[in-house]
């Protein structure tokens, strides 16, 4: 978790700045992301909610979706992680939602991506997606490298934001 905690740290005390919150809609990570937010003192302050949504049926019965938002979009790609976060920034009400989606390994997933391959996205007053792709088949190790991704693609929304 040392390794996520900078991030978390920097985007908590933004968000309790600003009085704006964040929730987490991740599959291939695990909860990763959703793990080093709470893990900063004072959470409850920022982080509103997060799902570990790991196959498309989880995804439609937690976030209760199966708008147009998701018709024809592909599982990893930027933009099926982009609905991700806009669908759980609504069902949350935050202010902010990160998305993510991937194949950690060690082996690529049903839709042809290899092993680290994953799409991060940010919704909320700025919106942005990357896709990132590790070159490793070692799961734990692409699990925390999509978590910081994700993080870091979040602090550079917030800073987007702020300008």
């Amino acid at each position: 978790m040392e390794r996520l905690m900078p991030s978390a740290q920097r985007i908590g005390d933004l968000l309790r700045e600003r009085r704006e919150s964040v929730s987490v809609g991740e599959g291939s990570c695990g909860g990763l992301i959703s793990a080093a937010l709470v893990a900063v003192p004072g959470a409850s302050g920022f982080y509103v909610a997060g799902a570990v949504l790991y196959t498309r049926p989880a995804f439609e019965e937690i976030l209760r979706e199966d708008r147009y938002e998701l018709k024809g979009l592909r599982g990893s790609t930027e933009p099926f992680s982009l609905a991700l976060a806009r669908l759980t920034r609504e069902k949350f009400r935050s202010t902010w939602a990160i998305g993510e989606s991937g194949a950690s390994g060690p082996s690529g997933n049903r839709y042809g991506d290899a092993a680290g391959h994953a799409a991060l996205a940010v919704a909320g007053p700025v919106e942005k997606t990357r896709l990132l792709e590790t070159g490793q088949d070692e799961r734990a190790e692409n699990m925390w490298r999509f978590a910081e991704a994700a993080l870091s693609l979040f602090e550079e929304a917030l800073a987007e934001a702020a300008s």
